[in-house]
């Protein structure tokens, strides 16, 4: 990305028009208005679907943020990150990270590695068996959660929080998910899994392995027996191709196929692959299977769909006979707008993948016993976002069709919450309509990303929490984000404003029973680039976390963890390049450039995070200049002086 990129102009060729009077009003030097400190949410954490404070977390990171005196900084950062997000270390890996999508940076010189210190941060907790505390006062309430992947754990660990007792059913041996049975190892390394999810389970977090609700305990018998319920099942059904011949016995789905890898049933595939679908299940998929191989001389009971329907499992004293499998990837709409990460695309096809986009399945091809031989595609183009047909059709030969094209959820015995796509609907509380009590979180009301299962959870525990009191649910905000807290942050340093016997009062900028020309917008808006003055910052090159490249020679039995975490001085430097979209890191500009001396430093033992600076409003003259320097976007001209 070019370093001139971040070049600044308040004003553009041709700007000759005044701004509205009521937005603008000079008299030459001056106006009517004086500086406001205004906090706003980051686009990072807007964009984060479990609505963490990645700015907080940053600003601790980087040493702009002081942790009270008893704790480390990583510490801090860790106890930041998980008032939203208890998987810091799961996230750090997998999250395909929407939060860099969106950083401000971009229009600098490259996204924030949030990823790369969030793994950090989850490393750092777990090596230093950080735990998680419940309430001090239980509330006597239970709550059942039905589903113990990342959803319905998150969703344990924000009502333990609250002091309400958690169980958790679910039919599998070991909890995860789709985390465990859905995500190969190389990705999440389970190490890290178990101990995410044991310092949930050591809150108090009763659970119920290997017990199906609607088999082994009935829905009805739930309800009667705790407080609330809630579904948290996920969506562990894939879907089939939707073409003739899509039901071939080798036709397959790819949430079936991972399962069957995870259990560790699946040890070696077929020797063609075809894999149709652009998101990330496929690339799971088709990475996996190049990473197994196939084995040319086996029996019909090892096939790979027998394995996957659980009929048999493989003997693995054969797979030193493994050889390289041929995987290909189909995508009916051009490569480069798979919904799949950059990063997994990039590293499949160093691996020997594949890939063909524009190949729209028509049917599959059956040989006389019924299997599928080939994926007959027609070759399509696109033009504006719609499919045009050129009626030219290639077969694509294969002995496995992994269908990877979307997933349901698995609702025998939820049959009466099923909304006819197989899935379950709630309303913005993630309660289940028409049934008070019951609640829902994560994939089965829309198959997404883990960290918006997370973001679910949290704001269904709230949700829950208000329905176990009797109390009516309040109005979500617009972000559903965990904010930055000044008050909270005064209180920890014993900073907080005095009491207030709420008498009528005038000239109170000198009192203490307020935070002054302070402003809270976090919950209503997210503040762009272009609110921000990019010219002070300079152009650093991110510090990127070191990826194995695997080649297709090198595939085959590997799988070894694709990422290796970055070092603490690399976390630091990097959190360093964080802009404080929103909120002030103690730049000065404000007080260097400030030409009455009105902006000034506050006292170092009143100073705390989002109270570096104050104004002496008898001194401003409402020149502007404060909010015209100040790289994030921190101050606005609002105040009447």
């Amino acid at each position: 990305m070019s370093e001139h990129k971040h070049t600044f102009r308040r004003y553009k060729d041709n700007d000759d028009v005044h701004l509205p009077w009521n937005e603008e009003i000079f008299e030459q030097d001056t106006s009517y208005k004086c500086p406001t400190y205004t906090h706003r949410t980051p686009p990072c954490q807007g964009s984060c679907p479990s609505g963490e404070d990645i700015r907080g977390w940053l600003d601790i990171a980087r040493g702009m943020e002081k942790p009270p005196a008893d704790l480390s900084w990583q510490e801090y950062a860790f106890r930041r990150s998980t008032d939203a997000n208890p998987f810091p270390a799961m996230m750090g890996r997998v999250c395909p990270a929407p939060c860099q999508d969106g950083c401000n940076r971009n229009e600098v010189d490259g996204f924030v590695g949030i990823n790369s210190v969030e793994q950090f941060i989850g490393d750092y907790a777990l090596d230093h068996n950080l735990a998680f505390q419940p309430a001090d006062k239980e509330s006597g309430k239970k709550v059942a959660i039905i589903g113990g992947g990342v959803g319905g754990f998150a969703c344990a660990y924000q009502l333990r929080r609250r002091g309400h007792a958690c169980t958790i059913f679910d039919e599998h041996e070991q909890p995860g998910g789709m985390a465990r049975y859905g995500i190969p190892s190389y990705r999440t390394p389970r190490a890290f899994l178990d101990g995410e999810f044991q310092r949930i389970i050591d809150m108090g977090v009763d659970l119920k392995m290997n017990t199906r609700v609607g088999r082994d305990v009935q829905m009805e018998q739930l309800e009667k027996e705790f407080d609330a319920v809630v579904i948290a099942i996920g969506a562990q059904s894939g879907r089939a191709l939707p073409v003739p011949g899509g039901d071939a016995p080798n036709c397959i789905s790819g949430v079936s196929f991972l399962d069957a890898f995870n259990q560790g049933r699946l040890q070696y595939t077929a020797r063609k692959v075809v894999v149709v679908g652009g998101g990330d299940t496929a690339m799971d998929v088709v990475s996996v299977a190049r990473r197994l191989g196939h084995i040319e001389t086996s029996h019909e009971k090892d096939r790979t769909e027998y394995v996957v329907l659980g009929h048999t499992a493989h003997d693995v004293a054969t797979i030193a006979k493994k050889e390289g499998a041929e995987v290909l990837l189909a995508y009916r709409r051009p490569i480069e707008n798979m919904p799949a990460a950059r990063h997994e695309v990039e590293a499949a096809i160093s691996e020997g993948v594949t890939i063909r986009g524009s190949l729209a399945p028509v049917k599959v091809v059956l040989s006389d016993d019924g299997r599928a031989m080939a994926l007959r595609v027609e070759v399509v183009e696109w033009d504006k976002g719609e499919m045009q047909h050129s009626g030219k059709m290639i077969d694509l030969e294969c002995d496995l069709i992994v269908s990877a094209i979307g997933q349901g959820g698995d609702l025998q015995g939820f049959e009466a919450f099923d909304n006819g796509r197989g899935l379950i609907d709630a309303d913005k509380f993630f309660q289940v309509k028409n049934r008070p009590g019951v609640f829902a979180v994560g994939d089965i009301i829309k198959p997404h990303l883990l960290t918006t299962a997370i973001g679910h959870a949290s704001i269904a525990a709230e949700s829950i929490h208000h329905y176990l009191a009797d109390e009516s649910m309040e109005q979500r905000p617009k972000i559903d984000v965990h904010h930055f807290d000044l008050l909270q942050k005064l209180k920890e340093g014993d900073l907080q404003p005095d009491l207030f016997d709420h008498h009528a009062d005038w000239g109170t900028d000198t009192a203490n029973f307020a935070m002054h020309n302070y402003e809270d917008r976090s919950f209503q808006e997210i503040i762009p680039a272009d609110k921000l003055f990019l010219g002070h910052f300079e152009y650093v090159p991110c510090h990127q976390r070191k990826e194995t490249v695997v080649t297709a020679e090198q595939v085959l039995g590997h799988f070894d963890e694709r990422f290796q975490g970055l070092g603490e001085d690399s976390v630091r430097n990097e959190a360093e390049r964080c802009m404080s979209c929103g909120m002030c890191f103690e730049c000065d500009n404000c007080i260097i450039y400030c030409p009455q001396d009105a902006v000034k430093k506050t006292p170092a033992a009143q100073s705390t995070t989002g109270r570096y600076v104050y104004t002496d409003y008898s001194r401003c003259i409402g020149c502007h200049i404060c909010a015209e320097v100040c790289p994030t976007g921190y101050i606005d001209m609002g105040m009447g002086a």
